[in-house]
């Protein structure tokens, strides 16, 4: 007991110390800190510092709960964050004021093992107020960044509606020539099975309808899903190969396929159509300004869980930052791009209960569809 009257005498004479040179630490600490002078709570810097130094005399008067330093840790975390200033000058500020104290406090002349015991405090003091500073303010950036976050969403919502209720008037309109026209040419075709150019027609017809119905997806919140069927993914693959015939003899490509007969998918047909198609013409629109040799590529492979499609072409590589928002509408790596095919096939093969990845280097550039493998 003779010991704790002891450390409880030169608990007073610390306190005494502390009280007497108050101006002595804060001066030193103000003329060391660092203020940024576009900070709007400048002058709060130091009006808290005092207040925290106040709190480490409360430490050891016994007066300080833990409500008056949490309370005023949240306080200086809300100004940091609103003062959009660098946290580390905070805490570079707070470690100041923490060295500034225990390097001085040893002139009260405490013997040191009482003394050592009172920087502990200190420490401890500093610490505690620094970690519920450093967790309000990720907080509180947190819930700041969610909010920036879900604003953009609603507001990308917005564009997608607008743009929905353009789009869809502007479909009907083209929608009922485009329909008579196609259902014509079938008609020519049918009559007159060796007339030149109606293959070309009935392919240009068949592109732009496959552009008006991406528009309408655009504005679709989901995309419907449709009848899912076994697909052999070859016989497509081939199919789309036939539809961008042309488009690949103009543009000198090498079409590679290696994908095994067996190989199925549990899939919308129409929208994984939809979907080779886009990609098809995009690696050759992407090939068209490449020297030859010109391949696109495709193949399958069977890995763990997933069945995988890569369709991938040697043309220029994608900017590793263009990656990262290729599938957003309105990107584009066409000078007259839209923006919405690589939107509208991540959409289907979600749908589809899939998903896709880009990858782009010197060698290729590959997007891959993966899809659940239930063995």
């Amino acid at each position: 007991m003779e010991l704790s009257s002891e450390q409880n005498q030169y608990k007073k004479v610390l306190i005494s110390y502390l009280e007497k040179n108050q101006n002595v630490f804060l001066n030193e600490w103000n003329d060391t800190i660092k203020i940024n002078e576009i900070d709007p709570y400048k002058e709060k810097i130091k009006e808290n510092g005092y207040g925290m130094y106040a709190l480490v005399i409360q430490t050891f008067k016994g007066a300080l709960s833990d409500d008056m330093l949490t309370k005023l840790a949240h306080q200086v975390a809300k100004e940091r964050l609103e003062a959009n200033i660098n946290i580390g000058d905070f805490l570079y500020n707070i470690n100041l004021g923490r060295n500034i104290i225990i390097r001085n406090i040893f002139g009260a002349n405490i013997p040191i093992a009482h003394l050592q015991e009172f920087i502990n405090a200190i420490n401890i003091h500093f610490d505690t107020f620094s970690y519920h500073a450093v967790t309000k303010y990720t907080n509180l950036t947190n819930d700041l960044i969610e909010e920036k976050k879900s604003y953009i969403s609603e507001n990308h919502k917005d564009k997608l509606a607008v743009l929905g209720q353009i789009s869809s008037s502007f479909v009907h309109e083209f929608r009922n020539p485009l329909t008579a026209i196609m259902g014509f040419n079938k008609l020519l075709k049918r009559e007159n099975p060796n007339l030149k150019y109606l293959d070309i027609i009935d392919y240009e017809l068949n592109q732009l309808n496959f552009r008006i119905t991406q528009f309408l997806h655009t504005s679709k919140s989901d995309v419907n899903e449709e009848q899912r069927e076994e697909i052999s993914v070859l016989k497509l693959i081939e199919e789309i190969q036939e539809l961008t015939y042309a488009n690949i003899v103009d543009a000198s490509v090498n079409v590679e396929i290696d994908i095994h007969p067996n190989f199925f998918i549990t899939a919308s047909k129409d929208g994984l159509k939809q979907v080779f198609l886009n990609l098809f013409i995009n690696s050759i629109d992407a090939l068209k300004d490449k020297e030859h040799p010109r391949i696109l590529r495709i193949d399958s492979i069977i890995e763990e869980n997933e069945r995988i499609i890569r369709i991938s072409n040697n043309g220029p590589v994608i900017a590793s930052e263009l990656i990262e928002t290729i599938f957003e509408p309105f990107v584009t790596t066409k000078e007259l791009g839209t923006g919405i095919g690589l939107y509208v096939c991540k959409k289907i093969i979600e749908s589809n209960d899939g998903y896709m990845n880009c990858e782009s280097n010197e060698n290729a550039t590959t997007f891959s569809l993966h899809f659940p493998y239930d063995q």
